[in-house]
């Protein structure tokens, strides 16, 4: 067993908005809290209270509250930060949506996480108002932001002034977010983290990562994501940072608000990490403002990690985590400039591992002379863990035992200074740009194709190193495909971070006895092809 270099924390017994801004100092109140990138409006940190407080009246006005599931469909947008935080000041819980999804893609989560209230934006309200019909939500139940006839709006419920109502719930066990995940196999499942759950990994970040009260942050990476959603939302609030927000990611975009709005620390995955290294237009840019650069959601190559640090001048860090851990397990931390880019780090305060071997479960032996350790699966316990996987006793049953050890799927090795590396996945997710894609549900959609008889997918490296889905197919007997077709037969039926970009046909998917894919066999078989 390996447990964190830093000392355990507390972690406090209270609520995420209690934690968050209980203790806000009166002199940071009219500080900036939230920055549209776009516009460059301000809301300080006393407009946000204000407008959390409002927005959690108002839903209990509607008596909306503990017990209740509320889902957000929503880009990165200021408002976010008020419905995010109005919900759970509420006592009900937040289910965030990928915005990409498909209206097929929203009801099903709706459905599965219970959800009779929607909130979203004009952009997105198509795919909304589809999903919320189908499971029979009238349209007073879906919150348009900006307004949209027939709708409430935002300044609809705050423009009641309705006070914030006394909720009152057991931190430790009362569910304050449902994202979903695929876990380490299989189709989304609602990942029940409870407010305890939350602050704990907001206090480990606050003693390990170096973000400090005056930063700006660029926040990027959506929210609805469990990386934005912790690490930006909660954290970067709770240091008294200011957050910049960005609703989609363009190239230029992005440069242009870094260098206009002075950012100090961006939170990236590796695609954006690609370009801040290698694309021309960075250089175009004054990015001298950038401290650090701090990459998750996916692993990130050293020897690129090196690249950015050289051409921005600044601290390159990566960390680890689950959607299942909150999701902060494992950082680089800024001062630690001894520690291999490429690896994920060291362990959060209050969190203990396990490298495991998959074959026979015993833990792998760590040697004493600083090498790594032989290869085996990370195991994960601390109070970032979550409760459970909402509705799935077996889902849970698979990924926790009953010692409270979060089987990762990943394979790691470790140092006996406790210094981890991933080098390989059990699990069958593929990672693409950061988002979680579930070879499963690509599967089920190539499955509906007249004429396709079997297919796989697997995760493989494109030109750039990074993952993305391929499709190993089986035509029908007297049929014909090439793979412009199939990947746009899938890209009809799901989000453009779910498309399949590679597709390759063969004769027989390869199956166990059972009649399980073996996609061991296919990651053999292109290892093969790529030499």
């Amino acid at each position: 067993m390996v447990h964190s270099p830093s000392p355990d924390i507390d972690v406090p017994d209270v609520s995420v908005h209690e934690y968050l801004f209980g203790g806000l100092d009166p002199a940071a109140l009219d500080d900036a809290a939230l920055i549209d990138g776009t516009s460059g409006a301000v809301t300080t940190y006393r407009q946000l209270l204000g407008q959390v407080d409002r927005f959690a009246g108002a839903l209990a006005a509607r008596g909306l509250g503990v017990g209740d599931v509320i889902a957000v469909l929503c880009p990165n947008v200021p408002a976010f930060a008020t419905v995010f935080h109005g919900i759970l000041r509420a006592g009900a819980t937040a289910t965030t949506i990928n915005s990409l999804y498909t209206p097929e893609e929203i009801a099903a989560q709706l459905e599965d996480a219970g959800a009779r209230w929607l909130v979203t934006v004009t952009p997105l309200l198509p795919g909304a108002s589809a999903a919320a019909d189908r499971l029979g939500i009238p349209a007073e139940q879906v919150v348009v932001l900006d307004g949209a006839p027939g709708h409430p709006s935002l300044a609809d419920l705050l423009g009641e002034g309705r006070t914030a109502p006394d909720v009152s719930f057991d931190p430790a066990t009362h569910v304050a977010v449902l994202p979903y995940s695929s876990g380490t196999t299989g189709l989304p499942k609602g990942v029940m983290l409870t407010h305890r759950n939350l602050v704990a990994n907001v206090a480990q970040c606050r003693a390990t990562i170096g973000l400090a009260e005056g930063d700006r942050v660029l926040a990027v990476l959506p929210f609805f994501h469990i990386y934005g959603m912790t690490v930006l939302l909660n954290f970067a609030l709770r240091q008294r940072a200011a957050l910049v927000t960005m609703p989609r990611f363009d190239l230029a975009e992005f440069l242009r608000i870094v260098s206009e709005h002075r950012a100090t620390w961006l939170f990236v995955a590796p695609p954006i990490a690609v370009a801040l290294a290698k694309h021309p237009m960075v250089d175009e840019f004054d990015l001298s403002s950038v401290k650090v650069v701090f990459s998750g959601a996916a692993p990130l190559d050293g020897a690129l990690a090196e690249l950015v640090a050289s051409r921005l001048g600044c601290t390159v860090c990566q960390g680890y985590g689950m959607t299942e851990t909150s999701p902060v397990t494992h950082v680089i931390p800024v001062d630690r400039t001894d520690l291999d880019r490429s690896s994920i780090g060291v362990l959060l305060p209050s969190t203990e591992a396990r490298i495991v071997d998959p074959e026979s479960g015993d833990d792998v032996q760590v040697p004493d002379d600083g090498t790594a350790s032989a290869p085996g699966e990370l195991l994960i316990r601390g109070p970032q863990v979550m409760a459970g996987y909402l509705n799935r006793p077996d889902a849970t049953a698979d990924m926790l035992d009953p010692d409270g050890w979060l089987h990762t799927g990943d394979v790691a090795t470790v140092t006996a200074d406790g210094v981890f590396r991933i080098v390989d996945r059990l699990k069958e997710l593929i990672k693409y740009k950061g988002y979680q894609v579930a070879p499963a549900v690509l599967e089920a959609v190539l499955l509906g194709h007249p004429a396709i008889a079997d297919a796989a997918v697997i995760g493989t490296l494109d030109a750039d190193g990074q993952e993305v889905p391929k499709a190993f197919v089986v035509v029908q007997a007297g049929q014909s495909l090439d793979e412009e077709s199939v990947m746009s037969f899938v890209a009809e039926h799901v989000a453009p971070h779910e498309k399949v970009r590679v597709v390759e046909f063969i004769e027989q998917v390869p199956k166990s006895a059972s009649g399980k894919i073996l996609r061991k066999d296919l990651r053999a078989r292109e290892a093969a092809a790529r030499g």
